[in-house]
């Protein structure tokens, strides 16, 4: 994946390189989850064991915010819990749970921010993600060494079955990589720390707009650096990203990409200054021009059995059609609930 490395923006309260300072502070880390429970059952003592580790520099918790309407991971967390308190070695390692009912993941990640509201520091992962030896601690060592107001990591992935080559190289499940303390300019939210004195400073919530289609991480860490906010890099803040089978298809890939194309461009048009008209137009010709040009592209490849190619121009050209969808504000769902499902485009 090309590096995204932005340039050096001042830090709300302070300079964009001064460190912070250490001493006991209050983390949250947030897992949200949907019904994805035996993921989570297998990773929870993981995520407490780690949060323990930050003692006694830091007051962690564990935070479980379960978005599904019926509740599903209360006894998978009430069973760690009680394994916890079984484990005295484990004393002081606090597991906590909530249940956010209103659909969308906009929702679960804005609960986590008001859960937080105590907390010097909110991390988040994913519910389909497996943190390596130290990832916890390689974040905050970030955030105390590099003065800034988030910091994010790796998140290579683990395929449930080998993909097949034109899933390989598709690029849909490459990590982000920079040099280790790099500043980039976004990140997502599956693997981030955030400085909540930064978070609230700026005014920032996930945007509910963006609940069912994905991207709200994308226009919450744009909006941080455009506030001044510096985001940084930690290589070894790794977490792994499960793949299932059902996802590492073209049929899923191709979805995921004309998403992707459709939120970065709302995203880009929410927060441009100027005239938005004007700006929806260029979005709108950008992604016709892209999405016919590798098209094309992609069609050639095909014909001459140039896999890799192929897949390339076949993820940019289907990118470039949800440029243009987003570009007159259409929403592409991704995050539907099975009653709904639907993952047609919509009017913003």
């Amino acid at each position: 994946m090309p590096t995204r490395i932005g340039h050096s923006r001042p830090r709300p309260g302070g300079g964009a390189d001064q460190p912070q300072p250490r001493g006991s502070q209050r983390l949250t880390l947030a897992m949200l989850t949907y019904r994805r429970n035996a993921y989570l059952e297998a990773v929870l003592p993981e995520l407490v064991a780690q949060a323990r580790a930050l003692a006694p520099d830091h007051e962690a918790r564990v935070l479980i915010v379960d978005n599904d309407p019926h509740a599903g991971a209360r006894p998978v967390v009430a069973r760690a819990q009680e394994a916890l308190a079984a484990d005295q070695q484990e004393a002081g390692a606090r597991l906590d749970y909530v249940h956010e009912p209103e659909p969308g993941i906009v929702a679960g990640r804005n609960r986590a921010l008001d859960e937080a509201a105590d907390s010097a520091l909110l991390v988040f992962i994913d519910d389909d993600e497996v943190p390596a030896p130290g990832w916890l601690e390689a974040l905050v060592s970030a955030w105390s060494d590099g003065g800034c107001a988030a910091v994010t990591g790796p998140t290579p992935p683990d395929f449930e079955s080998p993909p097949n080559a034109w899933v390989s190289a598709s690029g849909a499940f490459d990590s982000w990589e920079a040099p280790d303390g790099a500043q980039v300019r976004s990140a997502d939210t599956g693997n981030l720390l955030l400085d909540m004195a930064v978070v609230r400073r700026a005014g920032l919530r996930f945007d509910p707009r963006y609940g069912l289609t994905g991207g709200e991480d994308s226009l919450f860490t744009r909006q941080l650096t455009l506030a001044g906010g510096v985001i940084r890099f930690a290589a070894s803040a790794v977490v792994t990203k499960r793949v299932p089978r059902e996802r590492a298809t073209r049929t899923w890939v191709l979805q995921r990409a004309y998403r992707s194309g459709s939120s970065w461009a709302r995203v880009r048009i929410q927060t441009a200054s100027g005239s938005r008209g004007a700006l929806r137009l260029a979005y709108a010709a950008r992604g016709t021009a892209k999405a016919a040009r590798d098209g094309l592209r992609g069609a050639a490849a095909r014909l001459s059995g140039r896999v890799e190619a192929q897949a390339r121009h076949e993820v940019s050209s289907r990118g470039g059609l949800g440029m243009v969808v987003g570009a007159f504000g259409m929403r592409v769902r991704e995050y539907g609930r099975p009653a709904k499902g639907s993952k047609k485009a919509e009017r913003s």
